[in-house]
């Protein structure tokens, strides 16, 4: 594999362990080791410990254990004089990228007492698991696919989601791009964001991108039927995740007048390296050194230098997703992802019904010889001819031919008569 990419993700892995080390050291001169850590709702205490470690986490002194075992996982940094096979160091320390932004992130949710900062959602529970999550494995959601950065323009970003939304695509974002996140862009062009329409915001920094992994152990946890404890258990988990959540991660780094190679740093590339560990590859629109024999992916490992526009189809190959999209000719996007979507009153030009006016429809069973195919007649006023901010009354008449299912229906309503 390249040494560009090992050299990176290692040296990332080190800068999060420290980092993690360091918050750790501070609650506990803060708390005590006594003091209680979890995530709520769920049975699982901190997953990716439980995965990786067997590891039931409760108190902050756990957490030290935790630390001391990901410092075994951390290789050194490669030189430039010796080739090695890099592959295994920096799938090790990416597990140790995971352990210690599972760290980072608990802590954050300790000291803010499970309180969330805006656009961010932060832990995922476990109710939330059980509802979406079972669509993963039941296919109404072929997969999921983890953001980090940000686009060049927010109308690349809006495209981009609108497109995964239009595939049911669940939507995971952490992490930035020279300070810009992509959950960002989308809050300044109104988007909506929450799990009812398939886009989690998790958190702004890269640590926070944990949580979509720890979702996924959670996934073969509860769905697999996996009791994690041991090394077998966590490979089944792990290759759970490779066979059974087609998952994949967008790493984005554009940013105008930026050097977009400078923005996919050291510590992404170590999260990336955790996400390969599941079987997920990654997919960027940055000229990047690319890991393409397979291995621990179904396919290629790391795929660089796509064009956002291009990005999704290329990720479903490289994760060997099928998708058919039937389009209809309507001037919105639509898809599962939609449903969840409030019109807010500042987004309508009128309205109909609801509580201000009346509203019906009414459908019409007809012969075959009285009905015309696409006649649309309108009896009012045109949408242009209506006053903005106004409430009109509405009545939709829809009359379709189907004299089989008129005699039916006269059948079942003579019999309820009698």
């Amino acid at each position: 594999m390249s040494r560009i990419i090992a050299t990176a993700a290692i040296r990332g892995a080190h800068k999060i362990f420290n980092q993690a080390e360091a918050a750790l050291a501070e609650a506990i001169g803060k708390h005590g080791k006594e003091a209680k850590i979890e995530y709520p709702n769920t049975a699982y205490y901190l997953p990716i410990m439980l995965l990786f470690l067997g590891q039931k986490v409760e108190k902050l002194g756990d957490l030290e254990e935790s630390l001391q075992e990901a410092k075994k996982l951390l290789h050194p940094v490669p030189t430039d004089e010796v080739w090695l096979p890099y592959l295994g160091d920096t799938l090790d320390s990416g597990v140790a990228t995971l352990i210690a932004e599972e760290t980072i992130e608990v802590l954050k949710h300790f000291h803010s007492g499970g309180k969330t900062d805006g656009i961010w959602l932060g832990y995922t529970d476990d109710a939330i698991l059980r509802l979406q999550g079972i669509k993963l494995v039941d296919g109404r959601m072929p997969g999921f696919a983890a953001i980090v950065g940000s686009t060049k323009t927010n109308q690349e970003a809006v495209d981009l989601i609108r497109g995964l939304q239009e595939r049911n695509i669940l939507v995971f974002m952490a992490g930035h791009s020279g300070g810009r996140a992509i959950a960002e862009q989308l809050a300044e062009e109104n988007i909506q964001m929450s799990w009812d329409t398939f886009l989690v915001p998790y958190g702004k920094e890269i640590t926070a991108a944990v949580h979509a992994l720890n979702f996924a152990a959670r996934s073969a946890m509860t769905f697999g039927g996996i009791s994690p404890g041991g090394l077998k258990e966590a490979r089944d988990i792990l290759l759970y995740n490779k066979d059974r959540v087609k998952a994949f991660v967008l790493a984005l780094g554009e940013d105008p007048g930026v050097n977009s190679g400078q923005l996919i740093t050291d510590e992404k590339y170590a999260t990336a390296a955790g996400a390969i560990n599941f079987g997920f590859p990654v997919i960027s629109d940055v000229n990047l050194p690319e890991i393409l024999p397979t291995g621990i992916c179904t396919f290629e490992h790391v795929v660089a230098n796509v064009p956002v526009a291009d990005i999704i189809t290329r990720a479903a190959e490289v994760r060997g997703l099928t998708i058919k999209i039937e389009k209809i000719p309507i001037p919105v996007p639509y898809g599962a992802g939609f449903e969840g979507e409030r019109v807010r009153k500042e987004d309508m030009f009128a309205q109909f019904g609801g509580k201000f006016t009346d509203a019906f429809e009414l459908l019409r069973m007809k012969p075959m010889d009285q009905v015309e195919d696409g006649k649309i007649e309108v009896s009012g006023p045109e949408v242009d001819q209506m006053t903005e901010g106004e409430a009109y009354p509405l009545g939709i008449v829809v009359e379709v031919a189907g004299r089989k299912f008129q005699e039916d229906f006269e059948s079942v309503v003579e019999r309820r008569i009698h």
